[in-house]
């Protein structure tokens, strides 16, 4: 059904543009129609099939008469809104939803040119209409679609939604509300992991490469990109693009893209930045999929240069691709089905089953040597330079599903969308673990700021530490810890045997395993500096078979007399004969060797160092951090996933008070107000008034019942460890009156709070921390001097989990006195967790929430009570991680 025509044109809103990424990792950009769309509508309805507009708009249908277009194209954005999906300059997708009467549903339909159906467009339009139509207040879609149009009722149907349904002459009925739901949310999700991962893989297992600025000068970078493709012996054809000159480097050169006479899959650009969008039509009407961006002269060279690399990928987009860099130093892809060198990087790395991110180019460069003198191998490799548009949230994307990577690398020197990085890396650790060295701590380069999100130190940590990601601090530290997740087992649990010839050595490694955390299952056992190599081995085997070992350390001094390489193959034999050592990793200081010498080396199926080789490590305080992260990591991985929980809220009403209160200018809630939006989420604040004078104390204490509390109106003074704002357990009308005088003289101000006394209980405080860029984290501590200046409070980033939550609440180091330290009476820790979660749910939906205390809540064996609280809004400025699909 059609609605009327629209009114006066107005701006559509611009959170409803946005550049989304199909089924086949190609990309359109969606945005709200407009009436200069007029010519792009008819041109798209006239290469509309047949029955493409038969199964639209149930007939013919052969051309839009004058009326329709102006009704298609002018709408109200509110009753009535339209989308259009973009490809270059071309419309290519229509969706649409008409608000029937006052109802808060409406009808919506679409359409997709019939060259792009199967990509995915009907679902990602689906996404945003309901995304669009919630936002204005509807709750519920309706649709009418032909029985025989089964590919539109599988869109409704595989939405996730619950959808009913109903057949009358050959039409499905179809309605559904749109909020979201557990599994809507997972469909989507899904798709989009599917979605993402596609691009990635379009761009590392290309059937053809050009070189766009191949050259004949060995000083210039499209020469070296070229250069190491051949080297590299790439298994599909390389095409140079260069208009001066027939061949390059001995391959047959093309004037541009579009004279290759063969598919283009991947381009790698190397020409100047200036010149970098005359490619982009050349490369659309070519169907390259990804292009690759070496250039430099981008967003790290000032302002121009990056409004010029914003305007280049926003055209990339447009034009359905995916862009790697600009200033980067490219992708690698060892897998001998490819061979894939398309970096400036002149040597292609051993193959292996780790993959590997980062932004730096030259650091790019001492990462894959250091991967090769340490024999890790890699099972991809890109350096993504200014990350304009393709992101590490792409690769664990791409990462989750792929069967040749078991091993996450990570050098990150900032976040694109951080609640996402979360988000992606909490699922993907659960199966592959994840280390990442996090940079630019206290600036960040200039290449990264067209698309950086700064975020502060306490939100990373608590970001990783949720997410189950390994952080360590340096390269060195990473490849320690990638050498033992590639060629080991997890550990099941924290006991560890050190066995050596040299007491010295055991003995360190001993003091740094007990000061990471890690229980010696026994004494370190010294076999001696005269022990053969089969002795040595004994040793080892005996306590690979011990019950009560999870880890496995040996220190090795080499003797003077026996080569060392024998006490190698003595240690490699006896772990492959203990059967229960297959189970628990070992780490070893063999010979001061870094990597995993060829005497340790247990082959694997494809050739490449296998589950079972042997890392070694320098030293002994080295090989003992690795194992101690890896634990840690274990650890994380075997415990419970936990369940995002919600509580029974009055959410709607908390949006509309919060909308209605921003509208009206408040940024600090009063008293009244804080009661009210606390109350929408069953957070209770003990009863309380404010009075001005003596008499009015009494009033109110008789009111709330004795005993009462008094406190001062200055926060400075109520919150002070010697509660000289405070007067507590006044029982009668002259302890409130004494109580009145002595605040009044302290604070020398008239207004007073009388509260209903709760129960005693150790003192803690709930409270958001707005970080502008990333979001909000929730904090939980025990109050008190000491705790505030040891910093004694615990993160957790949004949204958390009940996991997440009871983890909190049992963090901080002065936790023991909430679960009775010294014979105390335990608090009622499952109130505690229900009021964090509660407070976390409050911040998950109303972002706009910028500081929330609860301070002090009182834990006691009778629950959770808070007897002070404090809330201003705001604007919101995060990256959110809520709504449709979307790059970000």
């Amino acid at each position: 059904m059609l609605g009327e025509e629209a009114g006066p044109q107005q701006d559509y809103p611009r959170q409803w543009e946005a550049d989304v990424v199909l089924s086949d990792g190609g990309t359109v950009h969606l945005r709200p129609i407009v009436p200069a769309d007029k010519d792009k509508l008819l041109a798209f309805h006239g290469r509309l099939s047949d029955r493409t507009r038969y199964y639209r708009y149930f007939g013919p249908y052969p051309r839009m008469p004058e009326r329709d277009v102006r009704r298609f194209t002018q709408v109200d954005y509110l009753n009535r809104i339209a989308l259009v999906a973009l490809l270059g300059d071309d419309i290519v997708a229509v969706g649409r939803f008409d608000r029937l009467g006052e109802q808060k549903s409406a009808e919506v339909a679409f359409v997709v040119e019939d060259g792009h159906q199967g990509r995915g467009l009907g679902s990602i339009l689906l996404e945003h209409l309901a995304a669009a139509a919630q936002e204005r207040g509807l709750r519920r879609f309706v649709a009418e679609v032909l029985a025989e149009n089964s590919k539109m009722v599988r869109v409704f149907r595989d939405a996730g939604y619950q959808v009913s349904r109903a057949m009358e002459e050959g039409v499905v009925h179809l309605e559904f509300d749109i909020d979201p739901t557990e599994e809507s949310v997972a469909v989507a999700r899904a798709r989009e992991q599917a979605a993402e991962a596609r691009s990635v893989h379009n761009l590392l297992r290309p059937r053809s490469v050009a070189v766009i600025g191949a050259s004949t000068d060995h000083r210039k970078i499209g020469h070296a990109v070229l250069t190491n493709l051949l080297t590299a012996d790439f298994t599909g054809p390389v095409y140079p693009v260069n208009p001066e000159h027939r061949s390059v480097r001995g391959v047959r050169a093309y004037a541009s893209v579009l004279d290759i006479p063969d598919e283009v899959d991947l381009a790698v650009v190397a020409i100047p930045a200036a010149s970098v969008n005359e490619v982009l039509d050349d490369c659309l009407a070519k169907g390259v999929k990804t292009l690759v961006i070496v250039s430099s002269g981008f967003s790290e060279s000032g302002p121009a240069g990056r409004e010029v690399e914003r305007e280049m990928v926003r055209a990339a987009r447009v034009h359905g691709m995916r862009v790697v860099g600009p200033n980067a130093l490219g992708v690698v892809n060892p897998d001998p089905e490819f061979r894939l060198n398309a970096s400036l990087a002149p040597q292609l790395p051993g193959r292996g089953r780790t993959g590997f991110f980062c932004q730096s180019g030259a650091l790019g460069v001492a990462i894959l040597e250091t991967a090769t003198e340490r024999g890790l191998g890699l099972s991809t490799f890109v350096s993504a330079g200014n990350r304009a548009d393709l992101s590490g949230n792409d690769l664990l994307q791409y990462w989750q599903t792929d069967p040749a990577t078991d091993v996450v690398l990570l050098y990150l020197e900032s976040f694109g969308n951080p609640r996402k990085f979360g988000r992606l890396a909490r699922r993907l650790a659960r199966s592959k673990p994840v280390v990442v060295v996090k940079s630019g701590r206290n600036s960040v380069r200039a290449g990264l700021a067209a698309t950086t999100v700064e975020i502060d130190e306490t939100s990373v940590q608590a970001l990783f530490e949720q997410s189950g990601v390994i952080r360590v601090e340096s390269v060195a530290q990473m490849f320690d810890t990638a050498l033992l997740l590639a060629h080991q087992p997890l550990p099941q649990g924290d006991r560890v045997s050190i066995v050596g010839n040299s007491s010295a050595l055991g003995m360190i490694a001993a003091d740094v395993a007990q000061a990471q955390g890690l229980q010696l299952a026994h004494e370190p056992v010294d076999v001696g500096a005269v022990a053969g190599p089969d002795e040595f081995a004994a040793a080892v085997r005996d306590a690979a078979l011990r019950d009560d070992v999870d880890a496995l350390i040996t220190v090795f001094a080499p003797p003077v007399a026996v080569p060392g390489t024998a006490y190698a193959r003595a240690l490699r034999n006896a772990l492959q004969e203990a059967d229960a050592a297959r189970s628990k990793p070992v780490v070893t200081t063999f010979l001061a060797a870094e990597g995993v010498p060829d005497e340790l080396v247990v082959p694997g199926p494809d050739g490449t160092t296998g589950k079972g080789s042997v890392p070694s490590y320098p030293s002994p305080e080295r090989s003992v951090l690795a194992l101690a992260r890896v634990t840690r990591y274990a650890k994380w991985r075997a415990a419970p996933k936990g369940h995002f929980v919600r509580p029974e809220v009055e959410g709607e009403q908390a949006r509309s008070l919060v909308e209605q209160w921003l509208a009206e200018g408040v940024v600090e809630l009063g008293d009244e107000r804080t009661v009210r939006l606390l109350g929408c989420y069953g957070i209770e604040v003990v009863p309380f008034r404010k009075v001005t004078d003596v008499d009015g104390a009494i009033a109110a204490a008789e009111e709330l019942g004795y005993p009462v509390v008094l406190k001062s109106t200055s926060a400075k003074l109520r919150h002070r460890n010697d509660l000289v704002g405070v007067r507590l357990d006044l029982g009668s009308p002259e302890a409130v009156r004494t109580a009145y005088a002595d605040v009044r003289r302290v604070s020398g101000i008239d207004e007073v709070y009388v509260q209903r006394m709760a129960g005693r209980g150790t003192s803690c405080v709930i409270d958001l921390i707005d970080d502008p860029s990333f979001g909000t984290l929730v904090s939980f501590g025990l109050s008190g001097v000491a705790s505030e200046l040891l910093g004694d409070k615990a993160y957790r980033a949004l949204p958390l989990t009940d996991v997440d939550v009871a983890t909190l609440v049992r963090a901080p180091r002065a936790a023991p006195l909430l679960v009775g330290y010294r014979g105390v009476e335990p608090a009622d820790l499952s109130a505690l967790e229900d009021l964090v979660l509660r407070v976390a749910t409050l911040a998950e939906d109303l972002p706009e929430v910028r500081q929330l205390v609860l301070q002090p809540v009182l834990a006691s064996p009778n629950g959770a009570a808070v007897t002070g609280a404090k809330v201003s809004l705001g604007e919101s400025a995060a990256v959110p991680d809520t709504g449709p699909r979307r790059l970000r």
